[in-house]
């Protein structure tokens, strides 16, 4: 688990540096990665962009989706159905309101509203959406993206 947490951290972390880090050796954590990518319990190594610094405009969408699970299959085949597409950047089961949510990426807010008219409204068993676009992510991952100034409100004492 600790191999895996330094990971998380940053993905950029050497088997040396990790060894050294958990007073192990470089071979063990080397070997101790390798039969976690090969098990899937590690399956990808991300960068996390603040996209607000990149002259890349996108729209980010997060989607409320109310289903009728299949007989059988529950919610997983309409899941896969709508994870399938490539503008769809994660898909989670949810308790409460709602069944799905969904969270797709486009270039245009209208590019965003003709998936979800087009494409995942029609699915049979979806019963309802609800769209939320994000305006500003203020942290991801664990990581900070505003660049904040330290307090500097003066000290007041009784």
């Amino acid at each position: 688990m600790k191999i895996i947490e330094l990971l998380k951290e940053d993905a950029r972390r050497t088997p040396a540096l990790i060894a050294t880090m958990l007073g192990a050796s470089e071979a063990e954590v080397a070997e101790a990665i390798r039969e976690l990518e090969e098990a899937n319990v590690i399956v990808k190594y991300a960068t996390v962009v603040n996209w607000a610094k990149v002259d890349n405009e996108k729209v980010t969408a997060l989607i409320e989706v109310q289903i009728t699970p299949e007989r059988g299959r529950g919610f997983d085949a309409i899941a896969e159905r709508i994870y399938l597409y490539p503008e769809v950047k994660s898909v989670y089961l949810m308790s409460g309101a709602y069944d799905l949510l969904v969270e797709i990426e486009g270039k245009t807010l209208k590019e965003v509203a003709s998936f979800v008219s087009n494409k995942l409204s029609p699915i049979d068993r979806v019963l309802s959406t609800k769209t939320h676009f994000i305006l500003k992510k203020y942290k991801q991952d664990g990581i900070v993206f505003e660049d904040h100034e330290d307090d500097r409100r003066l000290l007041i004492s009784p």
